[in-house]
C-alpha cells in the first residue's frame, strides 16, 4: 500500500500504513477540518490526524505534540549519545544516574512489565549490542558474543531503581537498557495528552506498530485495520475505537537474513536470539498498563501462555498469529472483527 501522506486541509485519502504486525488506518475521504501531519520519531513515522471545527488551531496543537513526544524520545533513546538513557548505560557498574519523573515512570513500568511476565520482558536485552538489523549495516553476533553478553541480560538483580532519589542503576558494567519495547506507548501518550490540553478531541496517533485514540473521525469511530502478517498485503479485518491504544509486535518488522534464516529484532532475554514463537502479537485495551510490553512478552512466551496472559487481564482484546500460522483470537477481538 502506497503512503498517501500530505498536510494541510486538502482533500485526500487517508491511508497511514503502519509497520509491525500491520495496524492500518482505513482509507476514508477527509473533509477540510482534517489536519495530518507527520515525523520521524523513535526510529519510525509518526502520523497525527486531528479533526476540530477550529482549523486555525490544529496546526500549532500539533506542533506542540510533536515537540514533547521528540522531547521524550530523546530522552530515552539509547542511539542518542547524550540521552539520559546512555547517560545510565555509560554508567553501568559505576554510579546511579538522576532521571525525570517520565523516564522513572518508563523504567517501573519496565520493571512491572518483567515482573508479570516472568522475566520474559527484560529491558537489559539492549546488553545484547552486537545485533543490528538496520539491512544497509545489517550484524549478527557470534555464539561467544551472544554467550558472554547474557550474563549482562537480567534487569530484575541488574537494574535498580530507586523512587525516592529519582535514580536508575545497572549494577554490573556493559549492562545496557534498551526502551524500545515499553518508551513507545507513553511517548505517544504523553503526546496525545499535549493534544488533549490544548482542546483537541478527536485525534489519532500513529506510530509504526502503535496506535493511540481518542474521540472521531468524521462523526464515526476510529477503523483501524490488522495486517495479516501470514499476507502482509491484507487485512484481518478492521476495529472501531472512539478510546484506547492498539499495539502491535511481530517477527518481520525488522530483519535480516544470515544463512537463509530471518532473524528479526525482538530478542528473547533467556536465549540471546531471536524469538521462535508468534509471528505476531496485536493488543487492545483502554490502559496504558495493560498492554505495555506486553507483546513482546507473548513473543518470547509463546502463544499458549500468551492466550492465558490475555484470559487473566480485564478488559483486554487481543490476537496471536502463532508459529505454525495459525490464529487466534480473544472473545472481546473476535466480536469486534465481527467472527463472535
Amino acid at each position: 500500500m502506497s503512503n498517501l501522506i500530505q498536510h494541510g486541509r486538502r482533500r485526500l485519502v487517508l491511508a497511514l500504513p503502519l509497520m509491525a504486525f500491520g495496524l492500518v488506518v482505513a482509507p476514508v475521504q477527509a473533509k477540510v477540518d482534517v489536519y495530518q501531519s507527520s515525523r520521524t520519531l523513535m526510529g519510525t513515522r509518526v502520523d497525527l490526524t486531528l479533526q476540530s471545527l477550529d482549523t486555525a488551531a490544529l496546526p500549532y496543537a500539533a506542533e506542540m505534540a510533536f515537540a514533547e513526544m521528540e522531547r521524550l524520545a530523546n530522552m530515552m533513546s539509547r542511539y542518542r549519545s547524550t540521552s539520559v538513557l546512555n547517560a545510565i548505560n555509560l554508567s553501568a557498574g559505576l554510579q546511579p544516574v538522576p532521571v525525570s519523573p517520565e523516564l522513572l515512570q518508563v523504567l517501573l513500568m519496565a520493571r512491572r512489565a518483567g515482573q508479570s511476565s516472568g522475566g520474559d520482558f527484560d529491558a537489559t536485552v539492549g546488553s545484547l549490542r552486537n545485533w543490528n538489523f538496520d539491512p544497509s549495516h545489517p550484524s549478527i553476533p557470534t555464539a561467544r558474543q551472544i554467550a558472554e553478553q547474557l550474563n549482562l541480560v537480567d534487569q530484575k538483580k541488574g537494574l535498580l531503581i530507586d523512587e525516592r532519589a529519582g535514580t536508575a542503576y545497572l549494577t554490573k558494567r556493559g549492562m545496557r537498557l534498551d526502551l524500545g519495547g515499553i518508551a513507545k506507548l507513553p511517548i505517544l501518550q504523553a503526546g496525545m495528552t499535549q493534544l488533549q490540553g490544548l482542546g483537541v478531541v478527536n485525534a489519532m496517533i500513529n506510530g509504526g506498530g502503535d496506535v493511540l485514540v481518542m474521540g472521531q473521525l468524521n462523526g464515526r469511530a476510529w477503523r483501524i485495520g490488522l495486517r495479516d502478517p501470514r499476507q502482509p498485503g491484507k487485512l484481518l479485518g478492521a476495529v472501531s475505537l472512539n478510546e484506547g491504544f492498539v499495539a502491535a509486535s511481530g517477527d518481520y518488522e525488522r530483519f535480516v537474513m544470515h544463512q537463509g534464516k530471518r532473524m528479526h529484532h525482538i530478542l528473547d532475554p533467556r536465549t540471546g536470539y531471536p524469538t521462535q514463537g508468534p509471528h505476531g502479537v496485536a493488543l487492545i485495551s483502554d490502559q496504558l498498563e495493560a498492554i505495555n510490553g506486553l507483546g513482546a512478552a507473548i513473543m518470547v512466551a509463546g502463544a499458549d501462555v500468551g492466550r492465558a496472559r490475555v484470559a487473566s487481564i480485564p478488559g483486554l482484546d487481543a490476537l496471536i498469529v502463532d508459529a505454525d500460522s495459525s490464529l487466534w483470537l480473544s472473545p472481546g477481538m473476535a466480536s469486534r472483527l465481527g467472527r463472535g
